[in-house]
């Protein structure tokens, strides 16, 4: 099954979502395409930015993401999301981006993409896809995977049950700690349960814990 990944690498949440995606894809047959969303385009006409006073920053590693992907492909921007996410959400570090390239087997001149806007429109672009599935009252990830006749489904090689045809997306799941092994994979299986109910829009719970979990993902 192909599944899109939208994100945007500055959250932690979404950076959980997808250590268990990769955690599902290897005991569920996923395909996985990388792409980018911006925390800075869903909020940009909000009064009251939820995201707080991050400034021109929240667009930095955006950017570098959308280059990435148009240069190299989406496996590459999957590795350099692999390597980005554990330097901000597991070692605080900030400035990270040449480092996480490196670290991807990736070019450094992407990290010059960061402060400029020759990739904005590519961001603006793909957030728009995900937005598409999904609304704008969400936030990132968003998950979209294929409508009824599409390719594969929980157990089996058929499409999903969806409404409408084509893809269906869904944000989240938000989810700490990780699952991992089989736990990853029914909690895929479950995701693919709901996303195939005709109108299924919202399930949700007060988090129990302040911050994410993300010991033990060394």
């Amino acid at each position: 099954m192909d599944v899109d990944f939208w994100f945007d690498p500055v959250c932690p949440y979404t950076y959980l979502t997808s250590r268990w995606l990769r955690e599902a894809a290897a005991v569920r047959p996923l395909s996985v395409r990388w792409r980018v969303m911006s925390l800075a385009v869903l909020n940009e006409h909000r009064d009251d930015d939820p995201e707080g006073d991050w400034g021109e920053y929240l667009w930095a590693p955006v950017r570098v993401c959308a280059a990435v992907e148009r240069r190299y492909g989406s496996d590459a921007l999957g590795a350099f999301l692999g390597e980005l996410g554990a330097a901000f959400h597991l070692d605080g570090e900030w400035d990270a981006i040449p480092g996480a390239l490196e670290r991807a087997g990736l070019p450094p001149g992407a990290a010059d993409t960061a402060w400029t806007t020759e990739y904005d429109d590519a961001v603006r672009a793909s957030h728009a896809e995900a937005v598409a599935l999904v609304g704008t009252d969400v936030g990132t990830p968003v998950l979209g995977v294929p409508g009824p006749g599409g390719s594969g489904g929980p157990g089996e090689s058929g499409g999903l049950s969806g409404p409408g045809g084509g893809r269906i997306g869904l944000f989240g799941p938000v989810v700490s700690p990780v699952p991992t092994g089989e736990a990853a994979g029914r909690l895929w299986d479950g995701f693919l349960l709901l996303a195939s109910v005709p109108g299924f829009q919202e399930i949700k719970r007060t988090r129990t814990e302040s911050a994410p979990r993300l010991d033990g993902l060394r």
